[in-house]
């Protein structure tokens, strides 16, 4: 026996949902449930009201009769929801149609959204581990898809594992993570809500994530699966991963293994132009032996790289201050989550603003003890803040070639003066190695170009 009279709301929207809207910033929201009357008479209504001030959203939104109603189920979907929010749901069953407003009360659904959603995709950095207090506060209309399968604001630590029932299940409590920031720039620039779709996992190898190296690949398959709990489509992917790569053979391969996870992502997503923005990795303190300090030059150089898949783009992290010998820190999470949201705002969205991090674009002998180095996207001009000649290593056919000075001859040009000429095959790295030194700015953005490894030293 029904135990209730009126509408109830048991799925297809839940409370602080974000809808991914459509290309044309529209969305589709969903809902269904039940409804019950002691005759069994009555038409179940709905409507789609602003949070802020109870106006409908649109005339269409205004109430409006379900459009399936079977005895005792109902379901609708309201179309061509205009982004923006957030927005409620009510619901009424109208048993006397000439008073409609004293129908039998219903379910509401409260602060939902029609906007943007951006994947968390990665391991303990993009999870968050930063160690230290920082203002970073929730705000409605910037919320998240938890471990636990519920809508919430987003608040720190945005990896939470209470509940969870996700294999991305932290060992350790995790901490600041970059994207709260990240999503409230983009919803200040942007001026709509921000969903986020957690699924990263500290210490996760790309192999957990690249159904090519591993069939199972566990973070994928969960990836996918929030993605459909979410709707099935997002605008787009923050990735932070590649410490647990830097072994040489893994770095060897990880620029061709980390262009088969996008490709699957975006095969699965139905997406063949899903945007990406990654962060080039940050220092690891702890000591390496020679073979380490190269594939940590290896797996960045990659991520440089990246950008040949296509609507990929890297930001540099390597003067971000870290907590411990691997984390970016809370302050250094806050610089980084901003950086990513300027990268989207230029990359995805087409906003008229410098988006991009400075990379290097060639490497020339232009005297018989001189190297000049030129890099692109330079906003303002280079500058260094220290010994510039400790930003980058020279090697050729006989070994190391010794830099007595580096200087910044030009808006995009670096002089490195060499002990000695090059012999045979010239070779140039920047910020080499798991702990580098890094120097060299943008003088407008105070950020360091990309670093690159083994770029040929052109004669």
């Amino acid at each position: 026996m029904n135990s209730f009279t009126g509408v109830r709301i048991d799925g297809g929207i839940h409370p602080f949902q974000i809808i991914q809207q459509n290309a044309e910033g529209f969305g589709r929201i969903n809902c269904l449930g039940q409804w019950h009357s002691q005759d069994g008479s009555g038409v179940v209504q709905l409507r789609l009201v602003h949070a802020s001030d109870s106006h409908v959203v649109a005339q269409s939104t205004d109430w409006q009769q379900a459009a399936d109603q079977q005895d005792t189920s109902w379901s609708h979907t309201f179309e061509l929801v205009p982004s923006g929010g957030l927005y409620r749901i009510e619901t009424r069953l109208v048993v006397d149609q000439d008073a409609p407003e004293w129908g039998v009360h219903g379910d509401r659904v409260h602060h939902i959204g029609v906007g943007d959603l951006w994947i968390i995709a990665g391991q303990s950095n993009a999870a968050g581990y930063g160690r230290g207090p920082a203002l970073d506060p929730p705000e409605l209309g910037v919320h998240i898809l938890k471990n636990e399968e519920i809508w919430d604001v987003a608040a720190q630590p945005l990896n939470d594992t209470t509940r969870s029932t996700h294999p991305n299940l932290e060992q350790a409590n995790p901490g600041h993570a970059p994207y709260l920031r990240f999503a409230r720039d983009l919803k200040s620039a942007l001026g709509y809500p921000i969903g986020l779709i957690q699924t990263s996992l500290g210490g996760s190898p790309l192999s957990a994530w690249n159904p090519d190296e591993n069939p199972g690949a566990p973070l994928f398959n969960n990836l996918i699966h929030c993605i459909k709990l979410a709707g099935g489509k997002a605008r787009g992917m923050v990735w932070y991963q590649g410490e647990s790569d830097c072994g040489i053979s893994l770095a060897s391969t990880y620029e061709m293994r980390f262009s088969s996870f996008i490709k699957h992502l975006r095969n699965a997503l139905d997406q063949p132009e899903l945007p990406v923005i990654l962060a080039q990795l940050n220092r690891y303190t702890e000591p390496q032996d020679d073979e380490d300090h190269r594939g940590w030059s290896i797996v960045r150089e990659a991520q440089r790289q990246a950008k040949s898949s296509g609507h990929i783009t890297a930001v540099s992290t390597i003067d971000l201050p870290i907590s411990d010998a691997i984390h970016t820190s809370s302050d250094g999470n806050l610089t980084l989550g901003s950086r990513k949201a300027r990268a989207a705002l230029g990359m995805v969205y087409g906003h008229p603003i410098h988006w991009r991090t400075a990379d290097v674009s060639r490497a020339e002998l232009v005297e018989k003890t001189t190297v000049e180095v030129t890099y692109g996207h330079v906003e303002n001009q280079l500058l260094f803040l220290g010994p510039g000649q400790d930003d980058f290593i020279v090697q050729d056919d006989i070994g190391l070639v010794k830099i007595t000075s580096a200087a910044c001859v030009s808006r995009d040009r670096v002089r490195l003066e060499l002990e000695r000429t090059i012999q045979g095959h010239g070779r140039i790295h920047n910020a080499y190695g798991a702990a580098p030194p890094s120097n060299l700015r943008d003088a407008e953005t105070n950020v360091p170009p990309l670093a690159f490894f083994n770029l040929n030293i052109e004669t």
